[in-house]
């Protein structure tokens, strides 16, 4: 399986959403749309954490190059 990236994952979430709102889904969809929709929920959210921590990272790295050696 192909790992979604995000800005798919986020394109495909607003399908999903858009679908919902217009009603262009039957009830026998919705179900499957809603988990589809919280499976890229997931997918976005663990993306976001991994960024969060890389930035995070990187800046600890500046900080510390940046603070004067004793």
């Amino acid at each position: 399986m192909e790992k979604q990236s995000y800005s798919g994952a986020i394109e495909e979430l607003e399908n999903i959403i858009v679908e919902i709102e217009n009603e262009d889904i039957s009830l026998d969809e919705l179900s499957a749309k809603v988990k589809r929709a919280a499976e890229l929920i997931g997918i976005c959210k663990t993306v976001l954490y991994k960024t969060e921590e890389e930035v995070n990272a990187v800046l600890k790295d500046m900080r510390e190059e940046s603070t004067p050696k004793e």
